[in-house]
């Protein structure tokens, strides 16, 4: 099995000394410019939905956390006045990017929502001192890591979760962030990986709180294993193909391809998707097409919903019989008949179709009793390049309706537009702590590759209200 072995001329017989070298040759400076444009969309939308989960119970207990702990230097919680350790803040950060389900996704063997990097890259950044153009090229960065494993190897097949691989895509960016040499990076990847690796469990039947946070998990820890090559701590050798490592135990034997600016110019973070809707995005599509029939039926008048669907859409948000009487926001999310329920009888889904009074509808009920959910093999093909749902709606009259939809709105194949992903970020904060600042937030991340350093970005995002459980600590 060849290793990575990046830009150097020398080949390096160990994996992961052949992606830090890559990472250590990275020219921010060098970057496409609409690389960096797509950092910029990532960005915006990611502090969108963050302020938009501002006031979730595990925000606010993250919050809590950090001013337990001051550091200095130190990085800014999102929305916070005061510097926590980085570490905590990576935390806080990922959490309210996560909660809602609303930030961005890559779709591979192991699908993923690479938008979680950019919690450790905030606080990695600001640690550091660096410019925005040095924070957006981290993010760029994190993505091409984290996208590149997930079309290596499967996780989920494993039992293991995602989350696994963005211990090391962001302990690689926080790295570079700190100015690493390629053997520090080395050292900070293996760091990451030998420690942090996920039990699936996470996502599977009823799910809980953490489903928001193991990913801000994954941030804080990959921030930490950089910090502590910074310091000089090593880390273990082979940690990919020893005899205990990664690929024995945890995903397989595999090989990366190469990375971008090695042999072109196909930077991943141009093939993520933003969200449309807050779901899961397996049912981006499904509720795509709940939308389109709406109009042609009764909803009052529905007798049968039958979704046919692809194997990954099934096993990780339909197989489970939680997915049919959902308890909580997170399994709700990741419920494709409960979304396809909710767009039907709301016309939109939007984060209050996840409140607690949705959940105890009857009407949500009466749907999911009528609801089915099956594999259609022809539908596999089409994915991941797509995600091919086919709803059929039978009225009590006998008509049925159906429609399938592959590529909803926000896929790559499907773009959202700049003022798209705007429009998102100003209806995602409106009513949030940032309300009333948001074209200024706006201004300054568009502008962000111009920005000497990120004073004034976490300035414009401080919102703290000394009325907040935990301020008084």
């Amino acid at each position: 099995m060849a290793a990575v072995s990046g830009t150097r001329e020398n080949f390096v017989p160990e994996v992961a000394q052949g992606i830090a070298d890559w990472v250590a040759d990275v020219v921010p400076a060098a970057l496409p410019d609409d690389v960096i444009h797509e950092a910029k969309r990532r960005l915006i939308d990611s502090v969108g939905v963050a302020f938009a989960a501002y006031d979730c119970p595990p925000g606010i207990a993250a919050r809590a956390l950090c001013r337990r702990t001051r550091a200095d230097p130190g990085a800014t919680a999102i929305g916070a006045r005061t510097s926590s350790s980085p570490e905590l803040a990576a935390f806080h950060n990922g959490v309210l990017i996560r909660y809602l389900d609303f930030n961005d996704t890559y779709l591979s063997l192991e699908p993923a929502h690479p938008s979680d990097n950019i919690a450790a890259a905030l606080a990695a950044a600001e640690l550091a001192g660096s410019s925005g153009r040095d924070l957006l090229a981290a993010i760029v960065l994190g993505y091409e890591i984290q996208c590149r494993f997930c079309d290596a190897a499967s996780l989920r097949a494993r039992g293991w979760d995602h989350v696994t691989y963005g211990a090391l895509s962001t302990a690689l960016l926080s790295g570079k962030l700190l100015g690493l040499p390629a053997e520090r990076l080395r050292h900070a990847l293996a760091l990451a990986a030998v420690p942090n690796v996920a039990l699936r469990q996470t996502r599977s039947g009823e799910l809980s709180m953490w489903k928001g946070c193991a990913f801000a998990n994954a941030a804080r820890n990959g921030l930490f294993a950089a910090l502590l090559a910074a310091e000089g701590v090593s880390g273990p050798w082979e940690v990919f193909e020893g005899e205990f490592g990664f690929w024995k135990q945890v995903a397989g034997p595999f090989g990366l391809p190469p990375f971008a600016g090695v042999t072109g110019d196909d930077w991943m973070i141009r093939r993520t998707y933003i969200k449309f809707w807050p779901v899961e995005y397996h049912a981006q599509s499904a509720v795509d097409a709940a939308l389109q029939l709406r109009p042609q039926i009764d909803v009052e008048r529905i007798e049968r919903i039958e979704i046919a669907s692809f194997d990954a859409a099934v096993d990780i948000i339909g197989k489970d019989p939680e997915k049919f009487r959902p308890r909580s926001r997170e399994t709700a999310d990741h419920s494709m008949p409960y979304c396809v329920a909710v767009a039907l009888l709301a016309g939109d889904v939007t984060a209050t179709q996840f409140d607690a009074e949705w959940l105890r509808d009857p009407r949500v009920a009466h749907l999911l009793n009528r609801t089915t959910l099956r594999r259609d093999p022809l539908l596999n093909a089409g994915y991941p390049d797509g995600i091919p749902n086919r709803l059929r709606i039978t009225l009590a009259s006998g008509r049925a309706v159906e429609r399938e939809v592959r590529y909803p709105r926000g896929h790559a194949r499907n773009p959202m537009t700049d003022a798209e992903v705007e429009q998102k970020f100003l209806a995602a904060t409106a009513g949030s702590p940032l309300d009333g600042r948001q074209r200024e937030v706006l201004g300054l991340l568009w502008n962000l590759d111009t920005a000497t350093d990120l004073t004034a970005l976490f300035g414009a995002l401080a919102v703290d209200r000394p009325e907040e459980p935990g301020n008084a600590r």
